[in-house]
């Protein structure tokens, strides 16, 4: 087996095991949280991270890619230049969102957001300081400090929010979270890879190769936020901060068999298909198919069972006032299915240098959002609206399918022999739900006032 081989799978078991161990933190923590503080916060929370994260993202331009996938990644002057590039865009950020804030106040008609996203902000101006030795772990494939890192800053970060929220049930839980997070972050990013630091320094080359790298990527990352926000920025509008709320937090676990893909993606298949990007491409799409394969059959399987069965974790574990959720995440969650599809080949074209694929994805995926979320909401209210963010990011998987086509590294055929497993699995499961435990539909706890939009039951 070769070495590169034997990272793959060493990275693969570290980002699972770190997905399973995150996961189950995130979701016990969620659970204590709902308990202590009202759905409205997290709604109100929700809103601003939307602007702050927009920012972010419009403002990416492939710094951590760059150094993986960059022959200089490993050169100190390289890693200097991106580094103070990051300090540079942080500060900008900040500034940024200081401009930006009156105007969604004023749009969204809540003056809290006019000190929450600032001070939210504060974090993404801390950020800008970080080491760049966590991209260079990832250069390496060095997955189980990294897992180590980031498990231990969720652990920090939820024990504060808990913390606080016992003894002060309001937004400042979540806001002192974060920020106990981030700060831990910065320190301990430094101290990663002994003897190596970051300091302000400036190569003209450098930047040069970082921002022809990262030109494609910067207009995919902002692309990529209008198309995973939208719901969020169209909802606020349509949705009370209540239901907005909810939303979340379906969105949140419905979501989650996504992350473990996300995370092998940049972590795994990223840096190691850069490392064979100069294989023939009749040779690298063999070994991408079989690879792809043996990652996507248990994922079918276990997605299914989460689809058809899910909503009993929320009727289960949570309130009464978030039962509305129990409907939404069996539909989110179907919808992981061809978004996991195409992120997983998104990384080999992003490998291979064609990160161009990628935001014209996102920015097809934007249009169709923009208009079937409230067309949806138009005919069937809060039910049409989560079926259009289910379904919002198909455009995105026929764009990533033709520029795989294009490349030479095309997995149609395998796609449709997967999806087949997945819908005979999720029949087979349906029926058993049904026909032998008698608990009907995964759905049935829709509402008929989740049919109407909120604008026509005052009519």
């Amino acid at each position: 087996m070769s070495s590169e081989k034997k990272l793959a799978i060493k990275g693969a078991i570290w980002t699972i095991a770190s997905y399973g161990s995150s996961q189950l933190i995130r979701f016990a923590s969620n659970l204590i949280l709902t308990r202590l503080l009202l759905p409205e916060l997290f709604g109100l929370v929700g809103l601003a991270y939307v602007f702050i994260t927009g920012i972010n993202l419009f403002s990416d331009i492939g710094l951590g890619p760059s150094i993986v996938q960059n022959k200089r990644g490993d050169d100190p002057q390289f890693l200097n230049t991106a580094w103070t590039m990051q300090v540079i865009r942080s500060l900008f950020i900040w500034i940024c969102l200081l401009i930006i804030t009156k105007p969604i106040s004023d749009f969204y008609e809540d003056p809290r957001l006019l000190w929450l996203i600032p001070i939210i902000g504060i974090n993404s101006l801390v950020g800008g300081f970080n080491s760049t030795a966590t991209s260079s772990l990832n250069r390496q494939m060095a997955v189980k400090k990294i897992v180590i890192f980031e498990l231990g800053i969720q652990v920090v970060s939820t024990t504060v929010m808990i913390v606080w929220a016992c003894f002060d049930r309001s937004i400042w839980a979540i806001i002192a979270g974060g920020f106990t997070g981030t700060l831990t972050e910065l320190v301990w990013s430094h101290f990663l890879i002994r003897g190596k630091s970051n300091r302000l320094a400036w190569d003209q080359e450098a930047a040069k190769e970082i921002f022809s790298y990262g030109k494609w990527i910067f207009l995919s990352t902002a692309l990529f936020f209008l198309c995973s926000q939208a719901d969020r920025l169209i909802l606020g509008k349509i949705f009370t901060l209540t239901m907005l709320g909810i939303y979340g937090i379906a969105f949140t676990l419905g979501d989650m068999p996504r992350q473990v893909i996300v995370a092998i993606s940049s972590r795994v298949i990223f840096p190691s298909i850069s490392m064979m990007a100069d294989l023939p491409r009749s040779e690298l799409r063999a070994k991408i198919l079989n690879n792809r394969k043996l990652i996507l059959i248990p994922l079918a399987i276990g997605l299914a069972i989460f689809v058809i069965f899910g909503d009993q974790l929320i009727l289960i574990l949570y309130r009464k006032e978030y039962i509305a959720a129990s409907w939404m995440m069996p539909i989110l969650a179907l919808g992981i299915w061809h978004t996991t599809l195409h992120n997983m080949m998104g990384s080999c074209l992003l490998a291979v240098g064609k990160s161009q694929y990628a935001a014209m994805g996102n920015l097809v995926t934007f249009v169709n959002l923009c208009i079937t979320i409230p067309l949806g909401y138009h005919f069937k209210g809060n039910l049409g609206a989560v079926i259009a963010v289910a379904l919002g990011d198909l455009p995105t998987y026929a764009v990533t399918n033709y520029g795989l086509w294009r490349e030479g590294l095309t997995c149609f055929w395998q796609d449709i022999q997967l999806t087949a497993l997945f819908v005979g699995v999720l029949a087979t499961l349906l029926w058993c739900r049904v026909n032998l435990l008698g608990w009907g539909l995964p759905i049935n706890k829709i509402s008929p006032i989740d049919l109407i939009p909120i604008n026509q039951l005052f009519q």
